[in-house]
């Protein structure tokens, strides 16, 4: 098992070094460090909040689900954090690149990829135009915390799942 595990750890850093150092770029990291906020609990909480509450019909109902999906979604983020405590890239690996003011609590699994995945979901299975947008845009958020060398990539991998499969529950709830 320890063989499995080293192989993937060996091959994770590989994918962590490659959007951490290969791709820098100064109007990457003004980019990044911007589209990274989006994931953030006010953006995502003012967003989901905005869609619930000031729009109609099937949009209202996805707000809500929004809502509802972030707010479930943090407690297992909260729970995985405290019972797997994983240090933070730029405290590990050495030459990481990171933004200024960095996190220091622990990294697994992203609560940024968490947060924008549960409320997006629930928007993007609203009308499929809408996930051309959504999708890249909530992906982005997620790689913006590999390029900033706060997450590693099964630290956003598993906050994307988190975040669907909450607002996947909301939607089969409400929907």
């Amino acid at each position: 098992m320890s063989r499995v595990v080293s192989w993937l750890q060996k091959h994770e850093h590989r994918m962590f070094f490659f959007v951490n150092q290969r791709i820098q770029h100064s109007a990457l990291d003004y980019f990044f460090n911007a589209i990274t906020h989006l994931g953030g609990a006010t953006a995502m909480i003012i967003i989901a909040l905005c869609v619930a509450l000031f729009t109609e019909g099937v949009w209202r109902i996805a707000g809500i689900e929004s809502c509802i999906a972030l707010a479930v979604s943090h407690l297992p983020v909260a729970i995985i954090k405290k019972k797997y405590p994983r240090l933070r890239p730029y405290l590990v690996l050495k030459g990481t690149h990171t933004c200024k003011k960095p996190l220091t609590d622990h990294s697994f699994p992203s609560g940024h990829t968490t947060a924008v995945f549960s409320v997006t979901v629930p928007l993007m299975l609203v009308h499929s135009w809408i996930a051309i947008i959504l999708l890249p845009i909530a992906s982005l958020v997620g790689l913006s915390r590999i390029y900033l060398g706060l997450h590693y990539p099964s630290d956003c991998l598993a906050g994307l799942l988190i975040g669907t499969v909450t607002a996947l529950s909301a939607v089969a709830i409400l929907g």
